[in-house]
């Protein structure tokens, strides 16, 4: 702990031997930066300020700036005076702008046409080639009211989800860590969805639901190259949706994203959007991602959901789903599974990386 809380000091002393030297904004910027990064002392910061010459006009955005990320009222004062001093200085030069990297180009039509068709394949035999499974879902709800008078609250459900027969059964297990008996589904209360495990996949697929699909861009998901196309479903085979305190329910064009592997063609993710609902409706807005990853089942590789997070706007309030997918097995008519929560998917399983850029060939003189 003392070293961490020296280093600022030490940076100053080794930097106020070139005090009296002039420098510029940028070097300036960059030493304010570094201080406030480092939690350095504000006072030290700036005495060493006062003591250098800018060659440079030190315009207002850029003292703003620094106060923004957290630059002290003495820092801050001390900037003002060399604003002041520098005024009559020419402006400094705007940063160099990095060259764009090369992009890869999106897929021709036929490759398009083709990837789309393994999609399509792959979608709608999805639940067909699945074993019956039990597995843990774990769910995180929280809710951020609208009326002030009303306290944010949240809750964790633990549930067993049997897919038996394509079809998707849930027992609730545990609500905030305490065991539960004979309490369903549907009456958890608050909001709460199902069908995610083929349903939603089969959905945007079915030729009846008729999507339109159209090239959106190349990404990265868990390390692997993605295609990734928009679609859209229009409301008469959209997503459904029911208020319990209003008794009201309405069926949404939605639209979203499909990720699916560039080698195996395997949707790894789903991403969903409701447009286009009425005002008088409650529910405002809901969006969805759905993600899946290779899971072994008694000794087999099948890709299965892993984590789902719902966001969703009501005129009470705000409301935030995370689910997680545990401890996939072959289903048993009997079988229960209970485990210890370790906690929410870490972040680097669900982020989206930057397509690698495109590689410029280099040609070899002859």
């Amino acid at each position: 702990m003392l070293r961490l809380k020296i280093i600022p000091v030490l940076l100053l002393v080794a930097l106020t031997a070139l005090a009296q030297r002039s420098m510029t904004v940028a070097e300036v910027t960059t030493f304010v930066r570094s201080q406030i990064k480092m939690k350095g002392d504000d006072r030290m910061t700036a005495d060493f300020l006062h003591k250098i010459k800018l060659t440079q006009k030190l315009d207002d955005k850029t003292v703003e700036d620094l106060q923004g990320l957290g630059a002290g009222s003495k820092t801050v004062a001390a900037l003002r005076k060399l604003e002041e001093e520098s005024a009559g200085l020419a402006a400094a030069p705007p940063p160099p702008v990095a060259a764009p990297r090369p992009v890869k180009p999106p897929p021709d039509s036929m490759e398009q046409a083709e990837a789309l068709a393994a999609m399509r394949e792959y979608a709608l035999n999805y639940t067909a080639k699945l074993p019956n499974y039990l597995c843990v879902q774990i769910t995180r709800r929280h809710l951020d009211p609208k009326d002030p008078k009303y306290r944010a609250a949240g809750d964790v459900i633990q549930e067993q989800l049997a897919f038996n027969d394509r079809k998707e059964s849930y027992k609730v297990q545990m609500i905030n860590g305490q065991a539960v008996h004979n309490i369903s589904h549907e009456q958890l209360g608050g909001v709460r969805s199902s069908g995610e495990f083929g349903s939603m996949l089969h959905n945007i697929f079915v030729p009846e639901d008729e999507a339109q699909f159209d090239w959106d861009h190349w990404g990265t998901l868990r390390g692997k190259p993605m295609y990734v196309f928009a679609y859209r479903i229009e409301k008469d085979h959209g997503y459904s949706m029911y208020d319990d305190e209003t008794k009201k329910q309405y069926t949404s064009a939605y639209t979203g994203l499909v990720y699916a592997d560039v080698e195996t063609k395997e949707i790894e993710r789903i991403t969903l959007k409701t447009v286009g609902i009425p005002a008088d409706f409650p529910v405002k807005d809901v969006a969805l991602t759905l993600d899946y990853k290779p899971t072994e089942i008694a000794g087999r590789i099948f890709t299965l959901p892993f984590h789902y997070e719902l966001d969703s706007v009501h005129v009470r309030g705000n409301s935030k789903n995370e689910a997680e997918y545990k401890l996939y097995q072959v289903y048993g008519a009997d079988t229960t599974i209970t485990f210890e929560d370790a906690g929410p998917t870490p972040e680097d399983q669900l982020k989206e990386q930057p397509a690698k850029p495109v590689t410029p060939a280099v040609k070899k003189k002859p």
